[in-house]
């Protein structure tokens, strides 16, 4: 176990009434400890005013630190606002400034986003909130390219995630851009979660009525997972649901708000990720086993998706090994 020094030390800003859920999101991902999966975060929140802190709920949590922990804060995470039609007390925006220009990754869960922007850290900058509070949002902050529909936007520095259920989604994406998909992995499965979504993944898809049971597609997805090496069209995929392919799609875009090529793709760069960190399997034969045919199209899609190669994400995550070895094909292309 890594000592205390060595920490991504995250610490929640919160502020009166607090929402427990969101604070949960984060607490859950970066505060749990774990048996079996190493600890690679620190977690602790603190409070404008020190003290007994309201919820939402109508019990009072104990805060003890005050704005002074935010000094040695790796990352600091506002989880939700309920404050947010009043402005922010200048203390809360000074010291949250403060510590992003010591380069400080600042987060925001939910209405969290309205403390950055009155912060002046989301200007110029895409952001995105809870659906029902986009239009209040862009509103109240022009400056501000609201994007109503996403689960999270990243931009390394600042992050900001939309309500409920995707503030989980964004704080193991970032779990997975400090250790790796393999370590976010672990610990989405102690939370018994699916697959990760992306974050540009719609908010929701509004149906016209409750899908009955046999319409889930989760069998097909599970089938669909198991075969990322083999040719996957949208109409085998949708002969395997029984289904025309022009349904499949609409019923697909409704139940997971997104395409089933772009769905095939993450799923087949999660995998590709996980082989990378976890094997020392040459790229091309990587590429293959997931899908992606070819090294050159693995490195395309890798570039454009997460903005590196497959090379250095292996040296970034590659488990002891595997980090420091180069494939041949890597050698000759430079990556």
């Amino acid at each position: 176990m890594p000592s205390a020094a060595r920490l991504h030390r995250v610490v929640a800003l919160l502020g009166p009434p607090q929402s427990p859920f969101e604070l949960a999101c984060a607490a859950e991902v970066f505060g749990t400890v774990l048996p079996d999966v190493p600890s690679r975060y620190g977690f602790r929140i603190c409070t404008e005013d020190p003290g007994a802190l309201r919820t939402t709920i109508g019990y009072t949590m104990l805060v003890e630190a005050g704005l002074e922990a935010l000094q040695d804060a790796d990352t600091v995470v506002v989880p939700g606002w309920q404050r947010y039609g009043t402005p922010v007390a200048p203390a809360v925006t000074e010291a949250l400034r403060a510590a992003h220009q010591r380069g400080t990754r600042i987060v925001a869960i939910c209405t969290g986003a309205f403390v950055l922007a009155q912060a002046g850290l989301l200007d110029g900058r895409r952001a995105t909130t809870h659906w029902r509070s986009t239009t209040r949002l862009a509103a109240a902050f022009p400056e501000v390219d609201v994007d109503p529909d996403v689960l999270f936007v990243d931009h390394g520095d600042v992050a900001t995630s939309a309500g409920t259920g995707a503030g989980i989604d964004l704080c193991l994406h970032l779990v997975r851009s400090d250790h790796g998909s393999a370590y976010a992995a672990q610990i989405a499965r102690n939370m018994v979660l699916p697959p990760h979504r992306e974050g540009s993944q719609l908010q929701y898809a509004a149906r016209p009525a409750p899908a009955r049971a046999d319409e889930s597609l989760a069998p097909v997805l599970e089938w669909a997972s198991a075969r990322l090496g083999t040719r996957l069209t949208v109409d085998r995929l949708a002969e395997r649901a029984g289904l025309s392919g022009r349904t499949f799609a609409r019923r697909f875009a409704e139940q997971l708000g997104t395409s089933p090529g772009q769905w095939l793709l993450g799923q087949r760069l999660d995998a590709a990720r996980v082989l990378l960190e976890q094997t020392d399997l040459p790229v091309e034969a990587i590429a293959t086993r997931v899908g992606l045919a070819s090294a050159v199209n693995l490195r395309r899609r890798f570039r454009a998706h997460l903005g590196t190669t497959p090379g250095a994400y292996r040296r970034t995550f590659g488990e002891t090994g595997a980090r420091n070895r180069i494939t041949e094909p890597e050698r000759v292309t430079g990556l």
